[in-house]
């Protein structure tokens, strides 16, 4: 039996079953009842966020829309996109799946603003100007969890608080998040928060098992003490934690996962054979390995991951069942020594 067909709990029966076949589970997936909060956002999502990286650029519409339609038939309830993804044909695609589908009271939509070309940066014209497109393209009244992208802003962070306050008085936004602040600016964004500006309660910081360090240190300690939900991108490092780019027994490393350190792929050779060992053991794929691995993490709500198609769909999520042994994750530990 497919693992999906497990997970939405029914049975994959003959046309005539044996007198000793299960009887069919009916009702809804397993995954539906799987909910934590997401921080203080007043949102609870399932574990695993799918992320619309892709959506737009190698993957069309109609593709796009059934990889979210099985999100949503194994028990997913949240949905990521930015106006920088195919500079906003993401958005574009996930509004229309969300229409079609009249799945807007159901599903948490939580979209990334600050680097379209039409209007970059935090600035209070390109911000509101942003947010007003990217409603536009999603079909949507209300975002319900802005991600601020603060990569290449330097608009001072009061002045940015301020028109997110706007924003969530004028009903455009529900609840707000972080990319690319450093610690230091959610210290310094908490102070304002305790002044009445809105506070920050989700963060999205590149976390993965071979890119740890611009969130273990600091950015934990802070995220961790303010109690702020972790939603880390990147998850497989650009596909290579999943093993996809091995070829002919070595590792072809992605341009991005190439610039994280000029030892990885000897680190990373380590740890995708670490992975391969546990994922036989489980009997599921490096790609559940890496999201499994995450969840373990203290700080870790849910990842925010891309896929192309719907099996991806059904190979990640798998990720959210599984339970690491103190032994499989000293094994991973080891692998990057």
């Amino acid at each position: 039996m497919a693992w999906d067909d497990r997970l939405l709990g029914r049975s994959r029966a003959p046309e005539t079953p044996h007198p000793s076949a299960p009887i069919p589970v009916q009702g809804p997936a397993v995954g539906a009842g799987l909910r934590i909060p997401l921080g203080e956002s007043g949102f609870s999502v399932f574990p695993l966020i799918l992320g619309g990286g892709d959506f737009g650029w190698t993957t069309d519409l109609p593709t796009a829309h059934q990889a979210l339609d099985r999100y949503v038939e194994l028990g997913g309830n949240a949905v990521h996109t930015s106006d920088s993804y195919g500079a906003g044909r993401s958005e574009h695609i996930v509004g229309s799946w969300i229409e079609s589908r009249g799945l807007r009271e159901s599903v948490v939509v939580t979209a990334r603003v600050g680097a379209h070309e039409d209007h970059p940066g935090l600035g209070p014209v390109a911000l509101v100007r942003g947010v007003e497109a990217t409603l536009t393209r999603l079909r949507i009244d209300v975002i319900d969890v802005l991600y601020l992208d603060a990569t290449r802003d330097s608009t001072p962070l009061e002045e940015v608080l301020a028109t997110v306050d706007w924003l969530v008085g004028a009903g455009k936004v529900r609840a707000v998040g972080a990319y690319g602040l450093r610690p230091e600016a959610l210290v310094e964004a908490r102070i304002y928060a305790s002044a009445g500006y809105p506070r920050l309660t989700v963060a999205d910081v590149p976390y993965n098992l071979v890119r740890r360090s611009e969130f273990e240190g600091d950015m934990r300690l802070v995220v961790g003490a303010q109690q702020i939900a972790l939603t880390p991108s990147h998850p497989l490092e650009h596909g290579f934690l999943s093993g996809a780019q091995r070829q002919r027994q070595r590792i072809v490393l992605s341009v991005r996962a190439a610039q994280l350190a000029s030892n990885l792929n000897r680190r990373g050779t380590r740890v995708l054979r670490a992975m391969d060992g546990i994922g036989a053991e489980l009997g599921v794929s490096n790609a559940a390995i890496a999201i499994a691995w995450l969840l373990a993490q203290s700080s870790v709500v849910a990842p925010i991951v891309n896929a192309q198609d719907a099996d991806q769909v059904s190979d990640l999520v798998q990720g959210v069942g599984v339970r690491l042994t103190r032994a499989h994750l000293a094994e991973l530990a080891r692998a990057l020594d």
